[in-house]
């Protein structure tokens, strides 16, 4: 098992510092990792084999070995582990909640409620359908079970896609109204996510198409 760090981290801290958000990005920072870890503990329970971790801008991101039949069983699987990360935050966040019902002092701190803000936007932003966030690798394996891998990935990609497009349009708003530097580069950080989809999903149909010529030609020599 590999670790890289992705030297990108360094400019978020730089930018956060210049904007003195720097605490907010750490608190972030921190819950990001708690969310892969519930990953990685998924992962491990399901025997899943780590082959990379990698520190980024949003916290972790945690390659499995995932050489294995691609069968319903392991498909279920990789669902389970990609809902695995926000169920974290929101165990973490109503955790909290309950301890605030108990202890009424706690609702009125700062930390108390930026602790669980920060869970619950995680965790919903995780889940957006956008693909490779957990959201969408969850919407991916659910429609390889009914419709089979290539079709799945064609609709996740239009989905994912669609989505990033809608959230672009909305965050532009956000950022007029709110000023937050945050925004901005999540948003950023999303579309370098979408465009490297974009290229996969260009190679993917045009080793199809070179494929599908092949086959037109050995037929046609029959």
């Amino acid at each position: 098992m590999s670790v890289k760090i992705d030297l990108k981290i360094f400019l978020f801290v730089f930018l956060f510092l210049l904007t003195s958000q720097i605490e907010i990005y750490i608190l972030l920072m921190i819950f990001a990792i708690i969310h892969e870890l519930g990953h990685l503990i998924a992962g491990l329970i399901l025997k899943f084999k780590t082959d990379e971790i990698r520190i980024t801008p949003f916290g972790l991101q945690i390659k499995f070995n995932c050489n294995y039949n691609n069968t319903k069983e392991f498909t279920i699987k990789k669902a389970i582990i990609a809902l695995a990360g926000p169920l974290t935050n929101f165990v973490i966040a109503a955790i909290l909640i309950i301890l605030g019902k108990i202890n009424t002092n706690l609702q009125y701190t700062y930390l108390y409620k930026l602790v669980i803000y920060s869970n619950l936007l995680i965790g919903i932003f995780n889940l957006l359908p956008i693909y490779p966030m957990d959201g969408g690798r969850i919407l991916k394996e659910i429609l390889k079970i009914a419709y089979g891998n290539k079709k799945a990935y064609k609709i996740t990609y239009i989905i994912s896609k669609t989505m990033i497009i809608i959230l672009t349009a909305i965050s532009s708003i956000l950022i007029l109204y709110l000023k937050n530097i945050s925004i901005i580069l999540i948003l950023m950080y999303l579309w370098y996510l979408e465009i490297l989809e974009i290229r996969k999903y260009n190679k993917r149909k045009g080793i199809e198409k070179i494929v599908r010529s092949m086959e037109n030609k050995e037929h046609s020599m029959v």
